[in-house]
């Protein structure tokens, strides 16, 4: 009866350690999946501005990039926690990875109860407190991202490598990060970013502002951020990046609507007489009309300020974007959704993930389902 009743202790001693173990350190595998269909008019064929047609065909991330990764933490004690991020990208309509290795995140730090600081691949402060203020970073997704993507707010246009980031902790509402990104170059400046951001957040009302500069930008196969950007529709190496905006939003019951401001200014060393500025005004509100059935609309108006060779000009693109969704449960949902585009003379639209066109305008309908895992 003793023996009996020791192997029980001991057997109930055993299991409360491996519960301690257990509660000290995780790893989670998550993921989502997002595929549709989709049809695109006024499309460019084989280049060529003057020839069009439009393209129907099953298509992945409409709204958010298909992606899988790893997520980890494990408690030191103290309030300190260590915390890892691996995660890549696919296309789910050919199973083909969007990147080698883990090309949207990859990043490990500490994090305490005065904040988080993580070392890595990552997203700067621009898309850490604007994204979630406009209808790309929220629940529009990839064709609500703003002409040319060039403010990144849904963060799928680039990441920072070798960054060093603190995002600090909620203190009654306000928040601040700051990113550095090293060039891993023998020229310090060579290919190097930064960023600082603040927001606040107060039931209904939230506000965010930040700030981000790459320079360089694709003039080293290891720097900050790798691959050429665009100036107005031409890829450069060796661009220098400026972004920056502010903007809020404010919900209540069923309704949540936003307003944002960002401008992006780019020039070139490749190029020196090429540079540009451009400005994004956007409006967005989403409305749930019964918890499981909500409907969005975005309005975005944004004007081009060129500069080739001493000469300037203005150019502006109106873009509006609608979209239903219906939630059939709290991971699975399906979606129907529209956007257009409106330049002009002599400029092609170009809608996000789907252009260019063959003309002033161009629409995309897309209808799909994702799910969270």
């Amino acid at each position: 009866m003793k023996k009996n009743l020791i192997v029980t202790a001991i057997a109930a001693l055993a299991a409360s350690f491996a519960g301690a173990a257990n509660a000290q350190s995780s790893v989670t595998l998550y993921g989502l999946i997002d595929a549709g269909f989709t049809y695109v008019n006024n499309v460019q064929v084989d280049g060529a501005d003057h020839q069009k047609g439009s393209a129907w065909g099953v298509t992945s991330g409409n709204v958010n990039m298909s992606r899988w990764g790893l997520r980890g933490a494990e408690d030191l004690g103290n309030g300190m926690k260590a915390i890892f991020t691996l995660e890549n990208g696919f296309d789910v309509a050919n199973g083909s990875s969007s990147g080698s290795g883990f090309s949207r995140q990859a990043f490990v730090g500490l994090s305490t109860n005065a904040g988080t600081v993580t070392l890595g691949r990552q997203s700067d402060s621009v898309v850490d407190y604007l994204g979630p203020l406009s209808a790309a970073g929220t629940w529009g997704g990839t064709y609500f991202a703003h002409p040319g993507n060039v403010d990144n707010l849904n963060g799928d246009a680039f990441h920072e490598n070798n960054s060093v980031k603190f995002q600090s902790a909620n203190y009654g509402g306000f928040s601040f990060s700051g990113l550095y990104a090293f060039s891993n170059a023998t020229s310090f400046a060579a290919n190097r970013a930064y960023s600082v951001g603040a927001g606040y957040a107060n039931g209904g009302l939230k506000f965010g502002a930040a700030y981000m500069q790459g320079n360089g930008i694709g003039s080293t196969s290891f720097g900050a951020i790798v691959g050429p950007q665009t100036i107005f529709g031409d890829a450069t190496n060796d661009s220098r990046q400026r972004t920056f905006g502010a903007g809020g939003s404010y919900s209540t019951g069923a309704l949540t609507f936003g307003l944002l401001w960002t401008q992006t200014r780019q020039d070139s060393n490749t190029f020196d007489s090429v540079s540009f500025i451009n400005n994004n005004y956007e409006v967005n509100g989403r409305y749930a009309i019964t918890p499981a059935l909500s409907l969005g609309a975005a309005y975005t108006y944004s004007d081009y300020r060129l500069n080739v060779s001493g000469e300037s000009g203005k150019e502006h693109v109106h873009q509006f974007g609608l979209q239903t969704d219906y939630a059939l449960s709290k991971r699975t949902d399906v979606y129907a959704e529209g956007v257009l585009q409106v330049t002009g003379r002599g400029v092609p639209a170009a809608i996000n993930g789907v252009g260019p066109s063959s003309s002033s305008r161009q629409v995309v309908v897309s209808t799909g389902i994702r799910h969270r895992f």
